[in-house]
């Protein structure tokens, strides 16, 4: 990485991509167009690394996406956007792991249900339920994305980053990263400060498939399948369940899940459970229960219904769309309104999932 003597960084002899007023639609799946005052994208460590000394020395605001897969735009943003385009991924060494485990590095770049449909195809088990969550290898490490009873962070063994404040490549283990429900230290007090470049995945030889979760079950039952899927099936079969119910952000721009399921205290839970005999929820731990968003939403007659050009999805109460031509702060009244009418029914506070800019 090359500086002048002022300490400055110089892209002169660098593909990176750097592009000023650059136009945001394909860096954010809600179909918004914002456009940003500068673009600039890194597709290896070095580039990382002068990136970060551009942010650290431009003095502009900035953020870092991925796919724009969990992001609402609500106005053009005048700073500094970051992508990373590093690609690649290659089995890694590690010091006392057991036969059964397997250890890959992927680039942040890389588009996650890719290393879900590699995972499968080689035997490395245990991302079988996060197949077909949009996004990419870095979100996965800042999110915790989940579903289906699975976490990124049961999968994640370490994450490789480069700080954006000395241009010093750093690596965190899983136990560093604070990980908890579509929560991390990434987008806390280590937001903004590090650009992911590569996430190591512990994966298992052993296949033993969480198939408790949701409709699982009752969609292989379907399938005429009562006892043990193959990986390939479970795959599948999780695609055809999420295909059903959310959106295809190509077709209607959409974020997937808009809000977190809310987690709260069991006295909670137990009030609500004597109103609502036929409430959804899944057990956390002994004290704390969780409850489905989009049921509270579905309750409050959302479902299907819109506020201007913004809506919510018609089979998932959880998501919310794009009609056409929406404004992202359109969107922002939408959830807003929402987030009042579950306070208001249930008394439990919802949160956006999606990070508003």
């Amino acid at each position: 990485m090359e500086t002048d003597e002022n300490n400055n960084v110089d892209i002169t002899n660098t593909n990176m991509k750097d592009i000023l007023n650059c136009s945001l639609l394909a860096h954010n799946t809600f179909g918004i167009d914002a456009r940003c005052s500068r673009f600039l994208e890194y597709a290896s460590v070095e580039e990382a690394q002068q990136v970060a000394l551009l942010l650290r020395d431009e003095g502009l605001p900035y953020i870092i996406v991925g796919e724009g897969s969990n992001l609402l735009l609500t106005k053009d943003y005048d700073g500094i956007v970051a992508h990373s385009a590093i690609l690649g991924c290659k089995e890694v060494s590690v010091d006392g792991a057991n036969a059964d485990e397997v250890y890959v590095s992927y680039g942040s770049g890389v588009t996650w249900d890719d290393v879900v449909a590699e995972s499968v195809s080689n035997g490395w088990h245990g991302a079988e339920n996060l197949s077909l969550i949009p996004g990419e290898v870095g979100a996965s490490a800042i999110q915790n994305i989940g579903a289906y009873g699975a976490e990124a962070k049961d999968l994640i063994y370490k994450v490789e980053a480069v700080e954006i404040a000395t241009g010093k490549v750093v690596e965190f283990g899983v136990d560093e990263c604070a990980y908890s429900y579509r929560q991390s230290r990434f987008k806390h007090e280590w937001k903004n400060k590090y650009l992911i470049t590569h996430v190591t995945y512990r994966f298992s030889r052993h296949y033993s498939p969480d198939l408790d979760y949701g409709n699982i079950r009752q969609a292989l039952a379907a399938k005429g399948v009562e006892g043990m899927p193959s990986p390939e099936l479970l795959r599948q079969t999780i695609i055809e369940i999420r295909q059903a119910k959310l959106p295809d952000p190509k077709v209607m721009g959409n974020a997937g899940s808009f809000f977190m399921n809310p987690i709260v205290g069991r006295d909670v839970y137990e009030r609500l459970a004597a109103q609502y005999e036929a409430m959804p929820h899944y057990v956390v731990d002994a004290d704390h229960i969780k409850i489905p968003a989009g049921w509270m939403i579905e309750q409050c007659g959302w479902k299907g219904k819109s506020l201007g050009r913004a809506g919510v999805h018609d089979r998932q109460a959880l998501v919310l769309v794009n009609r056409g031509g929406a404004t992202g702060n359109e969107v922002v009244a939408l959830y807003e309104q929402i987030i009042k009418d579950v306070k208001k029914k249930f008394g439990i506070e919802i949160h956006p999932e999606v990070n508003v800019i």
